[in-house]
């Protein structure tokens, strides 16, 4: 098991924990975080672009001039693609670009995720996490204290304090352990974590 040290609000160390090696030391799958990120991307797609076909533009009804002896290259119709105004080859269409990834594989690519972000040290195990108020200048100085710039806070219940604090800061995003993904784990620089989160994160992974 992975030793990590556990820091509190002001970023002193105030011990260490032992975190599992089925979760946080699994094989690192590389093809399988890919898989995992490809596919949040691809399911967020709205998928409703669409421009238009020859068939679908106005226009070109008729043969715009006869066939030879004009000095101008034949034209069948207006509504060809060449024509300002004609329609798009191979146009797009509304279609769904989800699709689906086992719920094994999915397990397996979180597990790789956390595995690659202790074996970097760029994860952070917190005591505790708590906010008298929302107070986006107070949970600044935690991170600041904790060194982390662009991150991922993940707590194990929902904590208003916390989230509105951090809502308007560009690089760092909140989530729960519950709703944790691959994702917003490879996009942080730093994973930060409580221990309340682990233990939830542990409990439903391992």
């Amino acid at each position: 098991m992975a030793n990590v040290s556990v820091y509190n609000m002001e970023g002193k160390e105030v011990g260490t924990i032992e975190l599992s090696d089925a979760v946080f030391g699994a094989k690192i799958n590389e093809h399988l975080v890919h898989m995992a990120v490809v596919q949040q991307l691809a399911n967020k797609r709205q998928g409703t672009q669409k421009a238009k076909t020859r068939s679908e533009v106005s226009g070109g009804g008729r043969k715009p001039w006869r066939q030879k002896g004009t000095g101008h290259a034949r034209q069948g119709s207006t509504r060809s693609p060449q024509w300002t105004g004609g329609g798009v080859v191979f146009a797009p269409v509304p279609r769904d670009y989800s699709f689906k990834l086992n719920k094994k594989e999915k397990r397996a690519a979180l597990k790789s995720a956390l595995t690659s972000k202790v074996q970097g040290s760029s994860l952070i195990v917190l005591d505790e996490l708590k906010l008298d108020t929302v107070k986006t200048k107070n949970f600044v100085n935690v991170m600041n204290n904790l060194k982390v710039q662009k991150g991922l806070v993940v707590i194990a219940e929902n904590d208003e304090n916390i989230v509105m604090s951090a809502r308007n800061l560009p690089d760092i995003d909140t989530t729960l352990a519950s709703t944790i993904n691959v994702y917003d784990i490879m996009k942080a620089k730093t994973v930060v974590l409580t221990k309340d989160a682990v233990a939830k994160i542990e409990e439903v992974y391992a």
